[in-house]
């Protein structure tokens, strides 16, 4: 398990190191674009350049949040955050998709005051096309570029930020067709185009958004993988049943717990040993998983728990000594092993061969021990057992 986590935590610094990088080059090309359309846009007259670099700028900002996202997502589970920090990702990836539905609005709101107001519209410089084009290939580059570093390391931030670099291209081919149309005598085809585009920004925002609040308030991973992790488990031999399958997602990686009914006979470290092979299967065979907690039941206590007010042990052993003080061989027991099953303790009592001379006796003393278990609201069945634990069984 140990070993596990030292590969967990080396794959975290990979993917931050992944990330780091695309946020690095994504700020580089971002600051280039920024400062080339801000500043042609004005030299050219063209409103549409001018407030596509601004959006630019504020990819700068998403940048920044992908780099410091990261950075947090990659630290190794601490005592304030047992299930280590990629919830910081997924946390970015809400603010991406609220930055992402603002540009939206602010585009729209921006084209339909241009609609009204048409004394604002500039004829711009012919040369604002080829800046407008030079800002669609940068940004197509960036979308390949980032998608494919998320495929990678499977990050849903790096998507989400793919998806703001194609926003970008988005919004600047309107800014191409607008220009475009406006030397072409269309004043207020960029206005309409640009309203388009805007509302194809915040579905975007909105859909990566509401991805990441899903993750945030813990829902389950989709039908097929859960049938996937069902199938899984079924198959590991000494389970009878699942139930309690609970899952979530936490950034690139997901969590599952899940109840598994083993034979109610079963020896402490069988199923154990069961709930070790359950875990190290979902691990290496459902490739989001990271951590699996698999809880061992004797029966199934979805519906009810029968046996949650039955005592424990020592209280246990304090009602035997009782019940069994006037059996004279119960003194001398060697091992008792208790069984918490169907709102009962079913006890299996260990005692010396001397205990009984012949087979009537000991079915006397049998007899006597489940008479004094008959009377007990509290215990079941009695097992005994002569000599040596697990040899003879009366």
């Amino acid at each position: 398990m140990h070993q596990h986590q030292h590969l967990h935590h080396e794959m975290q610094e990979a993917r931050y190191r992944e990330t780091r990088l695309a946020a690095l080059v994504g700020a580089v090309v971002n600051l280039i674009l920024a400062f080339v359309k801000i500043l042609f846009g004005w030299l050219g007259q063209s409103q549409s350049l001018l407030a596509d670099g601004v959006h630019s700028l504020s990819d700068l900002l998403s940048d920044a949040l992908v780099w410091f996202a990261a950075r947090h997502a990659k630290e190794a589970p601490d005592e304030q955050h047992p299930y280590g920090h990629g919830r910081f990702e997924t946390a970015g990836t809400v603010a991406l998709g609220a930055l992402l539905g603002l540009v939206g609005l602010g585009v729209i709101w921006d084209a339909v005051e241009r609609l009204f107001a048409p004394e604002q519209l500039l004829t711009p410089s012919s040369f604002t096309l080829y800046i407008a084009a030079f800002s669609i290939l940068a940004n197509e580059g960036l979308y390949h570029y980032t998608q494919y570093l998320a495929q990678r390391i499977n990050s849903n931030l790096l998507r989400a930020n793919a998806w703001h670099h194609r926003s970008d291209s988005i919004s600047s081919m309107v800014v191409l067709v607008g220009i475009g149309g406006t030397l072409a005598g269309l004043p207020y085809l960029d206005a309409i185009a640009a309203v388009l585009v805007g509302v194809m920004i915040v579905h975007i925002g909105w859909n990566l958004g509401w991805g990441a609040m899903q993750e945030l308030v813990d829902a389950g991973l989709d039908e097929e993988t859960v049938a996937e992790i069902r199938g899984i488990i079924d198959s590991v031999s000494g389970v009878n049943s699942i139930h309690m399958l609970r899952t979530r997602r936490m950034g690139g990686h997901a969590s599952a717990d899940v109840h598994v009914q083993v034979d109610s006979w079963l020896s402490v470290s069988e199923g154990h040993r069961i709930a070790e092979v359950v875990q190290m299967r979902l691990i290496n065979e459902v490739e989001e998983l990271f951590d699996v907690t698999v809880h061992i039941d004797p029966e199934d206590d979805e519906v009810n728990a029968p046996c949650s007010d039955l005592p424990l042990r020592q209280e246990a052993e304090r009602l035997l000594d009782a019940a069994c003080r006037d059996i004279a061989c119960y003194a001398r027991r060697q091992r008792l092993v208790l069984h918490y099953l169907s709102g009962r303790i079913d006890v299996d009592l260990y005692l010396p061969f001397d205990c009984y001379e012949g087979e009537e006796e000991m079915a006397q003393l049998r007899q006597a021990f489940q008479k004094a278990f008959n009377e007990s609201d509290v215990f079941g069945k009695i097992r005994l057992w002569f000599g040596e634990p697990n040899l003879t069984k009366a």
